[in-house]
């Protein structure tokens, strides 16, 4: 059986931007993903020669904007319960979206925030739709992809009523989407190691699966319901290797970016292993 998944890893813009574009090539990966903030916050504008140069490579290596998911800044917090707080997140998530709209990508990722312990969830899920919609209202041809969390601290986004309640008050739903973290979802409560085919059944009836724009395929250091994210190298974790099979073999996730955040030493040879779990298919 071929590869038909689109999977890649994490680049760092270290080594430049445009040169992101080079070594994804140069490794024959079919997706990847890159931060355009770095985790102080700096507003660092993107120069002409970086935005053209990036644009270039992308149509002479052939990636489009469908296989790269940009992953939003850590640190914004579209729940955020200060006025201060949410409108500094507000500035710097739109920043973000405007460098994505000058690389011409449209893929982006984030987190959807902390409550802080200074408001309640739903209230804080009503803060990160509203940023939502305020975002989608000011750029077009972007869409946003929410990512879920594994419930550490005040985080909210770790089980699937809190993203489905966000879409449900998205006004332009064909603009939201969510990235399934397989190592959060698992810290979160939903055994993905032997009940992988009730929690995606369980995904698609709270949330339907046309919204699952892109996966983050990590294996996880602590047990199920730990809430605690540590991720690790791919049936080296408490998952093991059943759902990674599964995934390989789903053919609706052909066409969507997965992204694999394990330790970076291992990303080349976890890629021919989960190959080298369907070859005989």
């Amino acid at each position: 059986m071929k590869n038909k998944k689109l999977i890649g890893f994490h680049i760092t813009t270290k080594y430049g931007l445009s040169n992101i574009v080079l070594i994804a090539n140069k490794l024959k990966i079919k997706a990847f993903s890159l931060f355009l903030t770095n985790t102080n916050l700096i507003n660092k504008f993107l120069s002409i020669e970086e935005i053209i140069n990036f644009r270039n490579n992308c149509k002479k290596y052939n990636y489009s904007s469908d296989q790269i998911l940009v992953h939003s800044n850590y640190l914004i917090n579209l729940g955020h319960p200060t006025t201060n707080g949410i409108n500094r997140s507000r500035y710097l998530f739109f920043n973000e979206l405007y460098k994505c709209k000058q690389l011409g990508l449209k893929l982006i990722n984030f987190h959807l925030g902390n409550h802080l312990y200074k408001i309640d969830i739903t209230n804080c899920l009503i803060r990160v739709a509203e940023s939502i919609n305020l975002a989608l209202n000011k750029f077009s041809d972007i869409i946003l992809i929410m990512e879920n969390s594994a419930g550490q601290g005040s985080s909210v986004g770790f089980n699937f009523e809190h993203l489905s309640n966000v879409i449900n008050m998205i006004n332009d739903k064909n603009r939201i989407g969510v990235c399934l973290d397989t190592c959060h979802a698992f810290a979160a409560g939903y055994d993905i190691s032997n009940n992988y085919y009730e929690v995606f059944d369980k995904f698609n009836n709270i949330i339907g699966l046309k919204y699952l724009k892109a996966i983050h395929l990590n294996d996880s250091k602590n047990k199920c319901n730990s809430r605690i994210d540590r991720h690790t190298s791919l049936g080296q974790g408490m998952i093991g290797s059943k759902m990674f099979k599964w995934i390989m073999l789903n053919n609706e996730l052909n066409k969507i970016p997965i992204i694999i955040e394990t330790p970076p030493k291992n990303w080349i040879n976890e890629i021919y292993w989960l190959e080298n779990l369907i070859k005989n298919y």
